[in-house]
């Protein structure tokens, strides 16, 4: 990733001004065994306890790294029930990045944030008419998929 997507000025502005970033060898302990960290690139999203809330394993081209980054923001503040910043973080994600891998999984939990927010199921079932619309295959539609009887 050195060499292709953290060179990108979009990433490079972008984990300067969202994110503070830490490099650990793969190998360094204690932390390599703390986090259980067995290949790399391991990039992980942790909270300011050092809690882990998301994790991707291996290469990362520079258009799905932001989008990772952003969901690990949203799933930080989710499960520590922020909902309306994890919102935030989503709905740029679901907007700017669209296309990317992380754009189901983003889909999916805003609709759990809404409806955590409201008590009101409709989010649900939105969650699942997107997904079911623009992601047909993915696994987040088929987790989703119970929501379309609401």
């Amino acid at each position: 990733m050195d060499a292709v997507t953290y060179p990108d000025a979009n990433v490079a502005e972008f984990m300067n001004s969202s994110i503070i970033p830490l490099r650990v060898s793969f190998d360094s302990q204690p932390l390599a065994a703390d986090f259980n960290i067995k290949w790399t690139p391991t990039l992980i999203t942790l909270d300011a306890e050092g809690k882990e809330h998301h994790r991707t394993v291996g290469f990362l081209p520079a258009e799905e790294l932001i989008p990772s980054l952003l969901l690990g923001m949203a799933k930080t503040f989710f499960e520590t029930e922020k909902l309306d910043a994890a919102m935030k973080y989503l709905d740029r994600l679901v907007r700017d990045y669209p296309k990317s891998d992380a754009a189901p999984e983003a889909i999916f939990v805003r609709g759990v944030c809404g409806y955590k927010s409201t008590h009101n199921p409709k989010p649900l079932k939105e969650a699942y008419e997107k997904l079911a619309a623009d992601y047909p295959s993915s696994e987040w539609t088929k987790r989703a998929y119970p929501y379309r009887l609401l």
